[in-house]
């Protein structure tokens, strides 16, 4: 009987796990992943720095800018579906995913530059023009990326690997966003290189004593251009290099006896995959969530709390989220993706309802809590990406297709819209009870203020609830996974047989 047979089965040769696909070495994992840290570093500014550097430039309310990006934002309901159902039936000698990675790259960078640094006399039109074509551009990109990362492996373990390593460099984009502003404002004040590290350990240590409370943000209004410019070469610098990384020296996978899946078939299958609707629907609770307190959290923490800036703790922050991914993969090991992020979100409900019992000057117990919070957000970023890339094997089984493009397209587009519908319903919650964000504390109603607290503590626990029963009974387990994956291989090697063609080469 040769190496490769047992039982009258063919089985994969060395180096190929039993879809045919080699196996991923530790280093391409890594590589590949690299990617999402350009693509973490615009979240930053779009959230903080953008709305406001516009609002200042613009002469316009922070409410109209933030009827613009929702309009941008929306246009991802169309841009979305399209880009992941092209890269998914595209086929070039270049591969499937990479050429529309190569042209997003250049789109990217080119809006990314017109749109965080402005031309005198630009307007709204030019705000929404610009803000649509990033959005498009980064769809271009992010799309293909994550649906590339999908194929890397079928292995159920492989792939939380796959996804860590990728919010590990989207972590690190989050802290490097966090970074420039901090040494841009560092440098305005007249602070040298040498006094960087001694700042960031002063806000570090004023957090606990107070003495945080003596600096004012006053300064930021006049640094949000040098900040956005910043940023703005931040990402034109990342991508190109770290496109052209990832694209020489990581293969994709090759393709499936049956790439091709018709678009009417193919989401009649989509829309028939239960475990898919689950992902979708969690995906958009937890969003959802997590928007509704983002939406608010700088207003409780400098209006409830008292701390002006906590650039330094955002480091630290990000740090706790990075240090916490192995931990939340040596768990989904354990008891199972689901049941890991299911504990992820018990964690973090419990230090949102902390938050609630905080007053003006708790600027330790916050800390503490914030933390805290940092350590869940590596769970909270790629358990639920590693939980859909085990759903589209169901999908290849029923389709005979590889069609990861179009269900990471529809997970980011719940995603989206879940975040554009929920910061509008937080901002519209306390703005509507009497919180006025100009006036703070004294300038609101007292049923302002408690708004403001509801929804920054209780109202992703809220969310985060809805999605728990569903999590609970999912029913991808890793001995089903296990199973759909052996029968997967067996189809595939049969279909390889009848062709002729044997196992993908290595």
């Amino acid at each position: 009987m040769g190496a490769n047979e047992a039982n009258g089965a063919v089985l994969p040769p060395s180096g190929v796990d039993h879809n045919g696909v080699p196996k991923v070495k530790r280093s391409t994992i890594f590589l590949h992943g690299s990617l999402a840290l350009p693509l973490a570093v615009y979240g930053y500014p779009l959230a903080i720095w953008l709305p406001a550097h516009y609002a200042g430039h613009l002469g316009i309310s922070l409410s109209v800018i933030g009827l613009i990006i929702m309009l941008a934002r929306f246009t991802d309901v169309f841009t979305d579906p399209l880009m992941g159902e092209i890269s998914d039936r595209g086929r070039t000698r270049f591969g499937r995913r990479k050429p529309y990675i190569a042209l997003g790259a250049p789109a990217l960078m080119v809006s990314t530059w017109f749109l965080f640094v402005p031309a005198e006399g630009a307007g709204l039109v030019y705000f929404l023009i610009w803000l649509t074509l990033f959005f498009a551009s980064a769809t271009m990109i992010q799309i293909p990326f994550r649906a590339w990362g999908a194929e890397l492996s079928a292995d159920y373990h492989v792939r939380s690997q796959v996804t860590a390593a990728r919010e590990f460099y989207y972590l690190t984009g989050l802290l490097m966003a966090a970074a420039v502003p901090m040494v841009i404002e560092i440098f305005a004040d007249g602070g040298a290189v040498t006094e960087i590290f001694s700042a960031i350990w002063r806000d570090v240590t004023g957090a606990f004593t107070g003495e945080l409370m003596t600096r004012t943000p006053t300064s930021r209004a006049a640094l949000t251009g040098p900040v956005l410019m910043g940023l703005a070469f931040a990402i034109i610098v990342a991508v190109p290099l770290l496109t052209l990384l990832i694209l020489t020296t990581v293969k994709e996978p090759p393709p499936a006896l049956r790439e091709r899946v018709p678009m009417i078939e193919g989401f009649r299958h989509l829309w028939r995959n239960g475990p898919m609707r689950r992902v979708l629907i969690i995906a958009f609770l937890v969003i959802a969530g997590e928007s509704l307190r983002n939406a608010v959290s700088l207003f409780f923490i400098r209006d409830i709390i008292g701390i002006p800036t906590i650039g330094a703790a955002y480091f630290l922050y990000f740090i706790a989220g990075i240090a916490a991914i192995p931990i939340w993969l040596w768990l989904g090991r354990q008891i199972g993706k689901h049941r890991a992020f299911m504990v992820t979100l018990g964690f973090v409900s419990v230090v949102s309802a902390a938050n609630l019992f905080l007053g003006r000057g708790d600027y330790l117990a916050f800390f503490c809590l914030f933390l805290l919070k940092g350590f869940a957000f590596g769970g909270l970023q790629f358990l639920p990406l590693a939980m859909l890339a085990d759903v589209v094997d169901i999908d290849s089984a029923r389709s005979g297709g590889r069609r990861a493009g179009t269900y990471f397209a529809v997970l980011g587009l719940s995603e989206k819209l879940a975040a554009a519908i929920f910061t509008g319903v937080a901002l519209n919650i306390v703005g509507l009870l009497g919180y006025h964000a100009s006036g703070g504390v004294d300038g609101s109603t007292d049923i302002g203020v408690l708004s403001l607290r509801l929804v920054y503590c209780l109202g992703p626990i809220a969310l985060y609830a809805l999605s728990l029963p569903l999590i609970w009974s999912y029913p991808l387990t890793p001995t089903r996974h296990a199973r759909l994956h052996a029968g997967l291989a067996r189809r595939n090697l049969r279909r390889a047989a009848a062709a002729g063609e044997g196992p993908a080469p290595l």
